[in-house]
């Protein structure tokens, strides 16, 4: 028998028709900063520094997890890729940053141009409206590692900060009280739990009059970007911490953004939960402090705050119609 790349699973004519669809959505994302064009193995983006002082680069790196089964399941493949620029972009925003540019890493068993073409639109759409550009990013087509249907989504973000704008934990004091802002559901963290329950496309159409929708039209909902409201935040008042919750729940995420010595302090019973994550709970016999330690349980982010300067911020966020809550203080 003879043998070709194509035989082995690798189809370089579906590559192209790909390359072809993606070309003209990438170039959505680019600002003036983007050098095209110049045909080579890395990407080009000119950067001016003499708006800065001390500039800092940040950077960070993530995937969306298995809420690509979910994505897979339902045949919906339009908004995991704006999932992972809102998870990135919300990790180096948390640090005071600004982001530049976004490179996303796409691996499969079998290459489908479409469905390829589909995650890159919700790629190119969450750049677009985070401010940032799409320069570069990698397909691979991997027969022997990725059976089916299956294939991987993850993305890495750099974006630039002042140096004396880096919000970091050493700001952080006793007495200072955690604003919580709302999650619009589980956002990228969870899901191999979640799934456990949620175990087949039936029960994914199952429609919810709680939430309006069904239970896979809920678990696909894009995991918002915060960064608006951060800098508006960081440009009005003094924000001493701020913690992104993402995998490890509110407790594990914002322990990362203060000093060894402080302590949180938690009231649990300070918000309503989305009616999601108790159903999770109920239908999975999940036990509190799992679901403490796995979902964000409706708090996607953290704002730390010096307790003077509380009640102003509440004020200025329900001002912005942002739902927030009084979740706990450091101790």
């Amino acid at each position: 028998m003879k043998l070709s790349y194509k035989k082995s699973g690798v189809n370089i004519s579906e590559s192209d028709k790909f390359i072809d669809k993606i070309k003209p959505l990438v170039k959505k994302s680019f600002t003036e900063n983007v050098l095209s064009g110049i045909g080579n193995f890395g990407a080009f983006y000119r950067i001016d520094l003499k708006k800065y002082k001390s500039p800092v680069f940040v950077s960070s790196i993530d995937g969306v997890g298995t809420k690509l089964k979910i994505a897979a399941a339902l045949n919906k493949f339009d908004t995991i890729g704006e999932d992972l620029v809102n998870h990135c972009v919300n990790d180096i925003a948390v640090c005071g940053a600004n982001p530049l540019f976004f490179l996303d890493y796409y691996a499969t068993g079998r290459l489908r141009s479409q469905e390829a073409a589909d995650i890159l639109k919700g790629i190119v759409n969450g750049c677009r409206k985070n401010k940032c550009s799409l320069i570069g990013g990698e397909t691979a087509e991997m027969p022997g590692v990725y059976r089916g249907k299956d294939f991987d989504l993850a993305g890495s973000i750099t974006g630039i900060v002042e140096k004396n704008k880096i919000v970091s934990s050493k700001n952080v004091r006793k007495g200072d009280v955690l604003i919580g802002l709302q999650s619009n559901g589980l956002h990228t963290n969870g899901y191999s739990l979640a799934r456990k329950i949620f175990d087949s496309r039936r029960k994914l159409n199952v429609y919810y009059d709680e939430f309006g929708k069904t239970a896979g039209e809920e678990l696909l909902k894009v995991h918002r970007s915060y960064l608006l409201i951060i800098h508006e935040l960081l440009s009005k008042f003094r924000i001493n911490s701020i913690s992104h919750i993402t995998g490890g729940g509110i407790s594990g995420n914002t322990k990362r953004v203060i000093q060894s010595r402080h302590k949180i302090s938690i009231d649990w019973k300070s918000w309503n939960r989305p009616f999601m994550f108790d159903l999770i709970q109920k239908k999975g016999g999940v036990s509190e402090s799992d679901m403490k330690r796995t979902f964000n349980l409706g708090i996607g982010l953290i704002m730390i705050v010096p307790k003077k300067d509380a009640d102003a911020v509440m004020n200025y966020l329900e001002y912005r119609k942002e739902k927030s809550y009084l979740i706990g203080q450091i101790e």
